[in-house]
């Protein structure tokens, strides 16, 4: 370490302070330091008391650049002195060391009581997790542009996820579970995991290695002769990547508004451009080879498909549904609720959005369909007597609970496989839907109610280039009556009689 050759206190011209000085306010001290590699100066002013009375003080270094006289290095301090002492004179503090991964902890909270949904909040822990690896030790006040540049450059990378690895079941795990006699409850006590963890692998579902290998074990049997594992290193997608800018904007932002910084570096970036949405939907003759398939399935996955493909829910929307928010008489269900999942579970949530709370109308032949398996649930409850556990939800588990929304990928996966049809993601018939509604002469406003989106914006920036073809076609009807001669075939004269 470099010790001071001398030191001494400098006074702020005058022409700097003028019109700056505030009642409890001390003029900015300036400590002149000269070391062997240079002049660098120690700015204190001191400014209101804290809580116990005592003086509050703020710090900062300044180095003026290589090469500059000891005059003017002076005068460049002292013009540094007014600025450092202005900003903490309008609220901003530029010496504060909380790192953004500290503030980032304090936003969550803030937002938490505030009323942040379940959802938003998992998913901003979930963010967090990457972002405080990447800057969560930077101080807020050092956060460049760059820095976060560098950051999203990296998400990109291959390889980035690292991800534990995941486990779905293979056959023999339903048959060995017939074959221990065992409840899933007791299998759960035993692998310290929840119950229906166990469920989710049964039904299809992904869970996590580690928890696939505590089933096995509680199981006592190979953890390879139950479960198929799975890694995925692949870079994150453009949009996952957006996602985290838009958190550290947000964070940012509210560092801002309460003036811990002067700018919000994020708003300055330059994160990866957005690709314009996937829509992966099926074709008319598509979704009748499906309705065809399901007539070989059980009621309940029947009723589950069905209503996705006539409704556009969502899957947590279907999965949250209950008897109470079904009126089959006239033929409307509302959708009030979603069922999301976590780690350890299920929870029952608001929809997304508040326009995401609607009546959607359903088909006659729904109805029907909704009818059929309510009769075939009451005879199930009938059957299970006490050990039925009464939700209320419209699907459910053998024993009334709610199910994992995860088990309807991996029913549809599964049924997809069984009648040599493509992959299935149950958000395509939502996409579908629309589609079909667009095609037929929809108004947009109409649409955008029944999927419940947030403001028609929304619907357009979806669905724009399915509008564009149907506009196409009502652009060459508008010609064939108004501009091209003959638009309607001769007619045979009628006889009269």
């Amino acid at each position: 370490m470099v010790s001071a050759v001398s030191c001494k206190l400098l006074a702020v011209p005058a022409a700097y302070t003028a019109g700056i000085f505030m009642e409890g306010t001390q003029m900015a001290n300036i400590k002149k330091m000269i070391r062997k590699d240079g002049i660098s100066y120690k700015i204190t002013v001191s400014m209101g008391r804290t809580r116990d009375g005592k003086q509050q003080r703020h710090y900062k270094t300044f180095k003026p650049p290589q090469g500059t006289s000891e005059s003017r290095a002076d005068k460049l301090a002292a013009k540094e002195a007014l600025q450092f002492e202005e900003e903490l004179r309008l609220g901003y503090q530029p010496d504060n060391k909380i790192t953004f991964a500290e503030y980032a902890e304090y936003f969550i909270k803030v937002r938490r009581k505030a009323g942040l949904k379940r959802s938003t909040y998992e998913r901003y822990r979930g963010l967090l997790v990457r972002i405080n690896a990447g800057i969560g030790h930077l101080k807020l006040i050092d956060i460049r542009p760059q820095h976060l540049n560098l950051f999203y450059d990296n998400l990109i990378e291959e390889g980035i996820r690292r991800t534990p690895a995941k486990a779905s079941a293979k056959p023999a795990f339903g048959k060995q579970l017939a074959e221990l006699g065992i409840s899933m409850e007791e299998i759960g006590r035993r692998a310290h995991i929840s119950a229906s963890t166990i469920h989710k692998a049964r039904d299809g579902g992904i869970i996590l290695w580690s928890k696939a290998e505590a089933i096995a074990s509680a199981m006592d049997r190979p953890v390879e002769m139950l479960f198929i594992k799975s890694t995925d290193d692949s870079p994150l997608s453009v949009k996952t990547v957006l996602e985290h800018h838009r958190l550290i904007r947000t964070i940012l932002g509210q560092a801002e508004k309460e003036l811990l910084v002067q700018y919000n570096a994020a708003s300055k970036a330059t994160p990866p451009k957005a690709l314009p949405p996937e829509v992966n939907s099926f074709q008319p003759q598509e979704i009748t080879a499906i309705l065809e398939a399901l007539e070989e399935e059980p009621i309940k996955w029947r009723t589950i498909v069905h209503l996705m493909i006539v409704t556009g829910c969502r899957r947590g929307e279907i999965m949250g549904l209950k008897w109470e928010n079904v009126d089959l008489e006239s033929r409307m269900i509302c959708v009030r609720e979603t069922l999301l999942a976590v780690e350890t579970g299920v929870y029952q949530d608001t929809p997304k959005t508040r326009e995401s709370h609607r009546y959607i109308n359903i088909p006659p032949e729904t109805a029907d369909l909704l009818r059929e398996y309510h009769r075939s649930q009451s005879e199930i409850r009938t059957i299970l007597g006490d050990r039925w556990e009464e939700t209320g939800y419209v699907f459910t588990r053998e024993n009334g609970l709610p199910m994992h929304p995860d088990s309807v990928n991996g029913w549809l996966s599964h049924f997809s496989e069984r009648h040599g049809l493509p992959h299935i993601n149950p958000h395509a018939f939502r996409h579908s839907m629309a589609s079909i509604l667009i095609n037929s002469g929809t108004d947009i406003l109409s649409i955008s109610k029944r999927l419940g989106h947030a403001n028609t914006s929304t619907t357009l920036n979806f669905y724009g280039h399915i509008l564009q073809k149907a506009d196409a076609q009502s652009a060459e009807c508008i010609a064939n009556v108004l501009l091209r001669k003959n638009p309607f075939p001769p007619q045979e004269p009628h006889d009269n009689v």
